[in-house]
């Protein structure tokens, strides 16, 4: 059925290309550089479309989104010119003969809307022909950003191969199948083997094309430096030694100008952050002197500047870190799918039994006890189900928090309505509310904490302790994992194999990794392989860099058990990724102070405008509608009418807020490279605003 829907797809879509066809005939050269260029993106994109229907598709996508916007920007211009009422004869404002007047006054409405629609069409067109040219430039750039990212790990692995007795033959053959864990260096390999095996090229040819299509610059200077060895017959475990070493001190100084670009941006932030306050303070400046209020520009710069700066710096953060590629899971090889286990599948699978159910009934009953054993396994201790999937436990406090707000509604716990938001404490209701109005007590910290506080704690703090328990055990993991690698490699020196150096690293050892080490070194003593334990052991903890380190140990292992100089080559590549992420560290600490205190100072001036400004303000507009003032009810500094003090104190409580929570995300993310670690600022800060603000609602 979906290789039917496919090929209909397919079909689809070379339909459209050949109606265009002679359009792209007419408009490009098939020999020029739009054409090649977009050709070789294709081919490093890894996109299997043919250049000429590829550009006659985003031809038709072009002209069809042309078309439609022609059309509609006919009828916005007409739709504009009617609401306007232009019906003067002169144009732009020139002084034209009376002779000319009736020529312009019957053509200029015409003009104008077919001027619209060409414009609107014109930006159609661009904006569908160029979303579509520009895939394969985005897809390849991403391609090159994570070749670039693994290379370096890409090239230990082959130095540890190369070491371990492989020659070059079978060094490219394992690269190309270690997809699951160096993605898409992997690929570049395997269209290289696969040219040699289905081609019938000799691999220096496959060498050399390869480095010509490849994305990445520094993959192609790599190949075309190991074509030059191929024919001259060199060293190729000294050349791959060297690139090794090369490669580990490019990816720190890359790192180096990662880090530097974030300094760069936590400065940025540090301005962007407070514009907002400025806006604000300015805008209730302009209130005050003028009898029109700016109550929806302080609105609109509230809830909608606020909120899009904090998620443009977040954007643009996210362009310049650089996360861990992969999943971390590695996949077993073609003749490892009979042992492959339940530890290799997601959490929703049964494991090995599903792959038997249908034939025979024992089969289904195998597959409902497991169903079974599993769902009490997680009913017994859900805090480690919780700690190892940290995102499910929303599935349980996502329908508390409903059935929270569902009982706050029902029994009007909170102030439903902006009305009851405003009143003043300790004031009248007023009558021209528009809503009946509640009495509350503290009616802004009262609401902002039941319809926002109340969420907050029951979602993001259950989230933020599991994730970081699950962060702390994976980092327990590869904490010491530089330093076990080298005792293994000691051992292995000394002439055990690698299982006996195991178990002597694992009872000379301590902390997780030990214990670890010892279960893997328990389950080969009952029959286990030691690959198959040695993947079990890095996807019941998924890190990509652990997954990268175990690739290397167990191809190597399977060559010879003597792999002392793989081992070593483990050790220094883990220590390079432990400089890199020391760095990273003490860099990014600096940027996250920075924003928290940034945020700590918004608060500060917020809580101070409260106390000595719109107090000041509220007794100024009490004073001036008793009489107390001038004439009209002015005070000397002017009309404070248009002033709603309590709706500003709403504003500056919620300006807080969400400045708190995106703060928290922003710091995180730079910390870690994910939103999930800014979970825990994101209840710590805006707890800190709301112990902040009551003591403020206190005071005045």
């Amino acid at each position: 059925m979906s290789l039917g829907r496919e090929s209909r797809q397919i079909g689809g879509a070379n339909s459209v290309g050949d109606t265009f066809y002679p359009l792209y005939q007419t408009l490009f050269d098939e020999e020029g550089d739009f054409v090649s260029g977009i050709d070789d993106k294709l081919s490093a994109a890894r996109m299997d479309d043919n250049v000429e229907m590829y550009i006659s598709r985003a031809l038709a996508v072009g002209t069809v989104a042309g078309l439609t916007l022609w059309l509609l920007g006919m009828l916005l211009g007409y739709l504009i010119l009617q609401m306007l009422g232009i019906t003067d004869p002169q144009f732009l404002g020139i002084r034209l003969p009376e002779s000319v007047k009736p020529i312009v006054s019957m053509l200029k409405i015409p003009v104008i809307v077919f001027v619209s629609g060409l414009v609107f069409g014109a930006i159609g067109f661009g904006v569908g022909f160029g979303s579509l040219v520009s895939i394969p430039y985005f897809r390849a750039n991403a391609r090159e950003r994570e070749i670039n990212v693994l290379l370096s790990d890409s090239i230990a692995f082959m130095y540890a191969l190369s070491v371990g007795g492989l020659n070059q033959l079978e060094i490219l053959q394992a690269m190309a199948q270690a997809d699951d864990t160096y993605g898409e260096v992997a690929k570049e390999f395997q269209s290289l083997v696969l040219e040699t095996e289905y081609f019938d090229t000799d691999y220096r040819t496959a060498i050399r094309n390869q480095a010509m299509e490849t994305p990445s610059d520094e993959l192609s200077q790599f190949l075309t430096d190991m074509l030059s060895i191929v024919d001259s017959g060199g060293d190729m475990t000294s050349f791959l030694e060297d690139q090794k070493d090369k490669h580990m001190r490019t990816a720190q100084q890359e790192q180096k100008k990662m880090l530097d670009t974030l300094e760069l941006f936590g400065e940025m932030y540090m301005t962007l952050s407070l514009f907002p306050l400025l806006l604000i303070i300015i805008l209730v400046i302009m209130s005050m002197m003028s009898s029109g209020s700016k109550m929806d520009m302080m609105m609109g710069t509230v809830y909608g500047l606020i909120p899009l700066t904090g998620v443009g710096f977040l954007v643009l953060t996210s362009t310049v870190t650089q996360d861990s590629i992969g999943d971390g899971y590695l996949r077993p090889s073609r003749s490892d799918e009979e042992t492959y286990s339940e530890a290799d599948d997601g959490l929703l699978s049964l494991g090995l039994v599903e792959g038997y159910t249908g034939t025979y009934g024992v089969f289904d009953r195998i597959k409902n006890r497991e169903g079974t054993y599993r769902a009490m396994q997680i009913l017994r201790r859900p805090h480690i189900f919780f700690r190892d999937n940290p995102l499910y436990v929303l599935g349980v406090t996502v329908p508390i928090t409903i059935a929270t707000f569902a009982v706050v509604i029902i029994f009007h716990m909170a102030p439903m309505s902006i009305p009851e938001l405003v009143v003043p404490r300790g004031g009248d209701i007023p009558e021209n509310m528009g809503t009946p109005a509640k009495r509350w007590k503290y009616p802004v910290i009262t609401g902002t904490f039941i319809w926002v506080y109340i969420p907050l704690y029951l979602n993001l703090l259950p989230v933020a302790f599991f994730y970081e328990w699950n962060l702390r055990t994976r980092r327990s993991v590869v904490g010491n994992l530089s330093e076990n690698l080298r005792k293994l490699a000691s051992a292995n020196d000394t002439g055990m194999t690698l299982l006996e150096s195991i178990r002597v690293v694992a009872d000379t050892s301590s902390g997780r990794m030990a214990d670890e080490l010892e279960t893997m070194h328990a389950k080969v003593n009952y029959g286990t392989s030691l690959k198959n334990a040695l993947r079990e052991f890095n996807n019941r903890y998924h890190i990509p860099r652990l997954a990268r380190t175990v690739k290397l140990i167990s191809e190597s292992q399977e060559a010879s058990s003597q792999i002392q100089d793989v081992l070593s080559t483990a050790a220094q590549a883990s220590e390079n990724q432990d400089d890199i992420e020391l760095e990273r560290k003490s860099r990014t600490r600096m940027q996250m102070v920075i924003i928290i205190m940034t945020y700590l100072t918004l608060l500060g001036v917020m809580a101070l405008l409260k106390i000595k400004f719109l107090n000041v303000m509220s007794d100024l507009a009490t004073q001036t509608g008793g009489g107390g003032g001038g004439a009209g009810g002015q005070a000397p500094g002017g009309s404070f009418s248009g002033v709603n003090t309590q709706m500003l104190s709403v504003l500056f409580f919620h300006a807080v807020v969400l400045q708190a929570l995106l703060s928290s995300f922003i710091a995180g993310y730079i910390r870690d490279v994910s939103l999930l670690a800014g979970m825990k600022f994101a209840v710590i800060l805006p707890t800190i605003a709301l112990v902040v603000w009551y003591v403020v609602t206190l005071m005045s």
